[in-house]
């Protein structure tokens, strides 16, 4: 098995550790670089604003981290590692210089910064042992330029870290979502998710989803089920998603693979044809019967072909028994009327006449709703 390899900077984080220990001081949980190099401290859920641009200010961001990995911390004084998980990843640039780099943690109430440093190395301490964790970078310039977010990476803490007072009864997180497919529901307008449920020892509570923007990785919603759906986004373009399981006592499971999403813009809005038609319909009535004419006039200069003309007749008692100049058929209150071949085509600003022979039982009125060929018609 090759020797593993610490970065300098590191070797300066392990004697910091060493001198804080023994002068029986608690070691901050983040050691990253020199003495000098290192920032103060932070666990937090926000970070500060970044400072408005003025004219002419720098506003290129810095190129997102790289390659970010698991990296072997420096070797802690007691010879054991205290619950501590190391991170290596290639250098940013930028038009003016890199400032910082702030790594993120994922945790229940979503990532939050654990460290600030001017080095491509962070050591992250005081973590519950054998736990894996998922960690991302972020590299910001002097003028407040946020890049975007390095990979995800995930890796298990080195060492029994420190045990809280009172100890918690649930330690163990569930395990990590699987299956997760993009577009899984038909027709959604926006993106929508489906994965395998995780497992616990006490129970799944809920899956956080978190969406990559540009300049981390933003939790957008909570499910209690295997499916979620992101309404609000642009059509057609694409999202990139992953998924955690939480307990109640707020463990966190190892994200999901990521997927890719592309926004869907919903089923179709039906547009009806514009109106192009008018019909005239005259009506004899006699007892028990009736015959109709009905004039189809096209209003527009585009020919009509294969025309179908639809109509409901408003009384159950009304019935097309017969007809000319078309195949009739009627269901229910529905009547249809389809072009025989020698009549097929309406040509603009033409007309046609066709007819039916019908019975009622009383009443008698007026066909309603004239459809041709989808389009609705005006009634003159």
């Amino acid at each position: 098995m090759p020797r593993l390899s610490w970065p300098a900077g590191w070797v300066a984080a392990g004697a910091v550790a060493a001198a804080l220990l023994a002068a029986n001081i608690t070691a901050p949980p983040v050691l990253a670089g020199s003495v000098a190099q290192m920032h103060a401290v932070r666990m937090l859920t926000t970070v500060s604003p970044s400072p408005s641009a003025s004219p002419g200010a720098d506003v290129r961001p810095p190129t997102g981290p790289g390659d970010l990995r698991a990296c072997p911390p420096p070797p802690p004084p007691s010879g054991s590692f205290q619950g501590s998980v190391g991170l290596c990843w290639t250098a940013s640039t930028d038009n003016t210089g890199v400032a910082e780099y702030r790594v993120y943690m994922l945790t229940a109430n979503g990532f939050v910064l654990v460290a600030s440093t001017f080095q491509t190395t962070a050591v992250v301490t005081g973590l519950g042992g054998d736990r894996t964790y998922a960690f991302y970078v972020v590299a910001r310039d002097a003028a407040g330029n946020v890049s975007p977010p390095s990979a995800l990476v995930s890796a298990p803490a080195l060492g029994a870290g420190p045990t809280p007072t009172p100890a918690p009864d649930d330690t163990t997180p569930p395990t990590r979502p699987a299956g997760l497919r993009p577009n899984c529901i038909p027709d959604f307008k926006g993106t929508s998710l489906c994965w395998t449920g995780s497992t616990d020892d006490v129970r799944v509570v809920g899956y956080d989803v978190y969406r990559r923007t540009a300049t981390g990785w933003t939790r957008v919603g909570t499910s209690i089920g295997t499916y979620f759906t992101e309404g609000n986004l642009v059509t057609g373009q694409s999202y990139s998603y992953f998924v955690a399981a939480k307990d109640a006592a707020g463990n966190v499971s190892p994200p999901s693979d990521v997927v890719i999403a592309t926004a869907s813009g919903g089923y179709p809005t039906y547009t009806p044809p514009p109106v192009n038609c008018k019909i005239e319909y005259t009506a004899w009535s006699w007892s028990g019967g009736f015959s109709a004419s009905v004039t189809i006039i096209n209003l527009g200069q585009t020919p009509i072909d294969n025309w179908t003309l639809r109509f409901v007749l408003p009384d159950a008692g009304q019935k097309v028994t017969s007809g000319w100049s078309a195949t009739w058929s009627q269901s229910g209150k529905d009547v249809t009327a389809v072009a025989m071949p020698w009549n097929s085509v309406i040509q603009g600003g033409g007309s046609l006449q066709i007819g039916f022979n019908g019975s009622h039982t009383g009443a008698n009125p007026d066909p309603t709703g004239f459809r041709l060929n989808g389009g609705s018609c005006i009634q003159g």
